[in-house]
């Protein structure tokens, strides 16, 4: 109920603020890079990152560097790994979808899945937003023949410097209120797991639009992921 009343009595200073980030804050490419291959030795992990521009690594400047670089360089040293980063700036829960639907059909054993973002400033309502969830996750175990699928949460927007109040405000509640309802749907799921990572906003964690994960975040990201990926290809092994 606050979220929908905070709408209508704040809608035009909202609005304004909004427009204002928009004009304002830099706006950063995607990390460079390669987006797919193999190392490591071990057992054979087949892994998928999918998401939006933190996916992507907009906030530094190589893949090394980013979420899918930091990660590959962890798993490699359990698993022989094959790899493959769809991420785009922008991408909602729906865009997400779309990829898949269109994507030919492959296999992974794991999916690493960053969306909400833009799903919170684009105000999906909550039952596509769930109807997504089930959706993606759909695909992902059947087409593409996942065996565990991460949600990352949404970062703790209430808390982004780059957005002023009331708008972060705003923004982080609707933040809060997609997350409890991604963390309910992926308990009800044998497959999906809720990824929740606790990033300390201080310098290095940030990047420099105040919005985007610096490279000490997409370090703890890439640690927590691949603490969560171990644990489930050792439940699958069993």
């Amino acid at each position: 109920m606050l979220y929908p009343l905070s709408t209508l009595a704040l809608g035009p200073l909202l609005l304004g603020q909004g427009r204002y980030v928009r004009r304002v804050t830099p706006r950063l490419p995607e990390a460079e890079g390669e987006r797919a291959g193999e190392l490591g030795a071990g057992p054979a992990l087949r892994l998928l990152i999918l998401g939006d521009s933190a996916a992507a690594g907009v906030g530094v400047e190589r893949q090394d560097e980013a979420l899918a670089g930091r990660l590959v360089a962890s798993l490699g040293r359990e698993f022989r790994l094959h790899w493959q980063l769809w991420a785009e700036t922008g991408r909602t829960s729906g865009d997400l979808l779309r990829v898949l639907q269109q994507a030919p059909s492959q296999r992974f054993d794991v999916v690493l899945v960053s969306m909400g973002v833009n799903d919170v400033t684009g105000r999906t309502a909550d039952r596509p937003w769930l109807a997504h969830l089930h959706e993606v996750s759909g695909l992902l175990a059947g087409r593409f023949g996942a065996r565990q699928i991460l949600f990352t949460a949404i970062p703790p927007m209430h808390l982004f410097p780059a957005l002023p109040q009331p708008l972060r405000w705003y923004l982080g509640l609707r933040a809060r209120q997609l997350n409890a309802l991604m963390a309910a749907f992926c308990a009800d799921q044998a497959q999906t797991r809720y990824l929740s990572v606790g990033f300390p906003l201080e310098p290095g964690y940030l990047a420099a639009d105040g919005f985007h994960p610096g490279r000490e975040a997409y370090q703890l990201w890439a640690d927590h992921a691949a603490t969560a990926i171990c644990d489930a290809a050792h439940t699958m092994a069993r």
